[in-house]
């Protein structure tokens, strides 16, 4: 692998992520201030925003989500294959059925997110773009080494990001409260996030690479075994039968990250990289095919009438 293609692959995520990353820090930094100050108020205050904040992500952010992660793929393969036309079809479409979608789910939601996974969300969209172009384009050697880049450049911001936040554990829950049980509490519980974060980052980055093959109908079925399968009862064993509260709940979050690692990393190291490309330039070139023969019955129609007149 020659220094110079790893760092123009560097530089391409970078370039790809940095909008993103933004973009999603300032969407969702109004929300996490919001909570911040709702926090002032009481613990009861508090509570109540975390629990719309978790119904929210579950019903209304994570479906929109998942709804538009199709594009990653879709387009993503279409622009790889310079096929500007299929390019337009997707996004006009993908328009008109999230609008209807987002009004159907705005009317219960209340939207507050985390502003770290923000980071690393963006990290994997960057990855679901560049996979997806190179495969379009036919190119499974640079899908594999924009794998690799964005596996190493995930990897160094959890570390970052987990670091920091046990490094100032007791000063995180100071800026949602005042009241010391809850300082304490999060205190407590920030190691765990700052390794369930690490572990996530992983996720983040597979689940791009995923999006940008057109594995989603895999990943759906590794996600629910992961969480309601392993994540759900072990949560339920910490919490309330070893007596660990919080902390058992969240346990149970790692051990479903976890195994949704093993599970993502495997399917993407055992794929073959050229198979998908060829599948990705198939579907591509064939709406390209099917197109120009739409194109064609229209003009000879219309010479036919001519001649009929």
């Amino acid at each position: 692998m020659e220094r110079k293609t790893l760092v123009e692959e560097v530089k391409k995520q970078l370039c790809l992520a940095g909008p993103l990353i933004a973009a999603n820090l300032l969407s969702f930094v109004l929300q996490t201030i919001s909570l911040m100050y709702i926090g002032r108020f009481g613990k009861l205050q508090l509570s109540g925003a975390a629990v719309a904040m978790t119904f929210t992500n579950v019903t209304g952010f994570a479906v929109l989500l998942g709804m538009g992660s199709a594009l990653e793929t879709l387009c993503g393969q279409a622009y790889g294959a310079k096929q500007a036309k299929l390019l337009g079809i997707h996004l006009q479409r993908a328009v008109l059925v999230l609008a209807i979608t987002s009004i159907t789910l705005s009317i219960p939601c209340l939207n507050i997110s985390s502003v770290v996974f923000m980071i690393t969300m963006g990290l994997g969209a960057a990855i679901s773009i560049r996979v997806s172009n190179e495969l379009g384009a036919g190119n499974p050697q640079a899908a594999r080494l924009a794998m690799l880049v964005s596996t190493g450049l995930t990897m160094t911001e959890g570390l970052v990001v987990g670091s920091a936040m046990v490094l100032m554990h007791n000063v995180l829950g100071r800026a949602y409260s005042n009241d010391k049980v809850v300082v304490k509490s999060v205190a407590a519980m920030v190691p765990l996030v700052a390794l369930s974060h690490f572990i996530n980052t992983i996720q983040c980055v597979f689940s791009g690479i995923s999006r940008g093959c057109g594995w989603q109908y895999i990943c759906v079925w590794i996600s629910l075994g992961s969480f309601y399968a392993v994540g759900f009862p072990v949560s339920i064993v910490m919490a309330f039968f070893v007596h660990l509260g919080g902390k058992g709940l969240w346990l149970g979050i790692i051990c479903a990250l976890s195994v949704q690692d093993i599970l993502l990393v495997l399917m993407a190291t055992r794929s073959n990289l050229g198979e998908e490309a060829n599948k990705a330039r198939e579907k591509a070139l064939s709406f390209n095919t099917t197109s120009e023969r739409h194109t064609n019955l229209e003009a000879l129609s219309c010479e036919n009438i001519s001649v009929e007149m």
